[in-house]
């Protein structure tokens, strides 16, 4: 498949902000009967097109149809499924238990009501889950969305504007195309919420650019996500294989992927031995190999990077580092790195698994806690062992923790998903998308026969309507 990306030109961007405007501040979003349409529309996109997206992202970045299908587009089906399923549910108003007596007429509500013209910015890694999900909460809550798709995946952005407009409303939902200067331009219009997933450079523009406007904004930019994996109190065999499987998704380019595994120095053998098995095991003639589902780097320069990040290590290279091509790398296992070695310093983003060796779980949690790349997406613990649990759910920071597996806690949709600090803020994921693009609006209606209640509020202050008030600040407070 081949298909040139036409950019969005920036006229066309300021019309399309425009007639998204106009059309949330027609109503026609707020049914829900309109939403769940759109919704069912999104699962249609995805389940009839099921090849051609799989075309369009093995040709950008030769990803296993195996995991498109599976971290992808079958997500998308059900996500959207599910939420047309549970949205009257989710919409419903809130009834606020209100204690006195006096103000029981007064129809204390909680209205679920759209924030309005959001725009979406996604990465190229996963560009149909990463920006898709984030659009079923924006359709679920009734506002009117853009979809700006990474121009590094240009195949895959250009099937989706083709797409788009064959399945949803094209007045309440676009494709924007481009790349910094269409970009940019997104980031000077006024929007009701803005949600970007990437690396935080980015993520730093797009906040100033919502500050201008006192925006609110998602910010999803992953980081570095530590495994602990505790030698005495699991099933070694299966951790190394969950690991090396989630570092292996995407060729390891993968925002929630395990960036390092800490293990006490004396399991470092045996867990460097099962990975080894389980390397074996999953490409059997190498990876490199045709019968190999290894998929690309997104291009030559990512390559290079992470390449560097090899040469350079003082740990030492028990499987891979070899580049075949341009876009291309085996998967690597480092052991015996240090808190100071290149494959520490920032996210990998790549096919790496460096092993750190430590003293015990106290020193793996403070490693996790001092890590200069800050408060992680994710931790991952591989542990049978309840105290262990315990001390990483009470001492360790993360967007989540994950036990036992790697990457899936993005299949459960029930859960929000987001980060923490330097990992990003803000959650999406089932109801969290919705809740995401949702303003929660209170309203009361005060009846006008309660006037006998509000005499002591108005001037003349009395002494008589002071001690009143008063007594709300002289309540007894219970003991501790």
């Amino acid at each position: 498949m081949t298909s040139t990306l036409k950019y969005t030109s920036i006229s066309e961007i300021d019309e399309i902000h425009a007639r998204l405007l106009r059309t949330f501040h027609s109503g026609v979003t707020r049914p829900l009967p309109y939403r769940r349409k759109q919704l069912l529309q999104l699962a249609r996109l995805c389940q009839e097109n099921h090849k051609a997206l799989e075309d369009a992202l093995y040709t950008d970045l030769a990803k296993p149809r195996l995991e498109t299908t599976m971290a992808e587009i079958s997500m998308i089906v059900g996500a959207s499924i599910s939420a047309a399923d549970k949205l009257e549910e989710w919409a419903t108003p809130d009834k606020p238990e209100v204690a006195e007596a006096w103000r029981a007429s007064w129809d204390t509500t909680v209205y679920k009501t759209p924030k309005g013209v959001v725009c979406i910015i996604a990465p190229w890694n996963y560009p149909y889950t990463l920006s898709l999900t984030a659009l079923i909460g924006a359709i679920a809550a009734g506002c009117t969305a853009v979809v700006k798709p990474s121009e590094l995946a240009p195949v895959t952005a250009q099937l989706l504007a083709e797409l788009f407009p064959k399945y949803l409303d094209p007045a309440s939902y676009a494709i924007v195309n481009g790349a910094v200067e269409e970009t940019t331009q997104i980031l000077k219009l006024k929007w009701n919420h803005l949600f970007f997933t990437g690396g935080i450079r980015v993520g730093r523009i797009v906040a100033a650019a919502a500050a201008k406007f006192i925006t609110p904004f998602t910010l999803e930019l992953g980081g570095k996500s530590p495994v602990f994996v505790d030698v005495d109190n699991t099933d070694i065999d299966i951790a190394a294989k969950r690991i090396l499987w989630g570092r292996q998704l995407n060729t390891g380019q993968v925002c929630v992927a395990p960036d390092y595994v800490l293990v006490p120095r004396h399991g470092q053998d045996k867990l460097i031995a099962a990975l080894v098995k389980a390397y074996e095991s999953f490409w059997p003639e190498g990876p490199f190999a045709k019968s190999s589902d290894l998929g690309n780097m997104v291009n030559a320069a990512h390559r290079d990077r992470v390449l560097e990040l090899v040469t350079r290590t003082k740990g030492h290279v028990v499987l891979g580092g070899r580049a075949e091509g341009d876009r291309k790398i085996e998967p690597t296992i480092v052991r015996d790195v240090g808190l100071n070695d290149s494959l520490m310093e920032d996210e990998i983003f790549g096919p790496i698994l460096p092993i750190v060796p430590v003293d015990d779980v106290e020193e793996a949690l403070r490693i996790i806690h001092e890590q200069r790349a800050g408060v992680p997406l994710v931790v991952y613990l591989f542990s049978e062992n309840e105290g262990t649990k315990e001390k990483f759910l009470n001492q360790s920071e993360s967007g989540s923790l994950v036990m036992n597996d790697t990457f899936m806690q993005l299949a459960v949709h029930e859960m929000p998903f987001g980060g923490k600090g330097e990992s990003g803020y803000g959650g999406y994921y089932g109801k969290a998308s919705f809740d995401t693009f949702t303003h929660l609006r209170s309203f009361v209606n005060i009846p006008l026969a309660a006037e006998g209640f509000f005499q002591g509020r108005y001037p003349p202050y009395s002494k008589e309507a002071y001690e009143f008030f008063a007594n709300g600040v002289n309540v007894p407070i219970p003991e501790v």
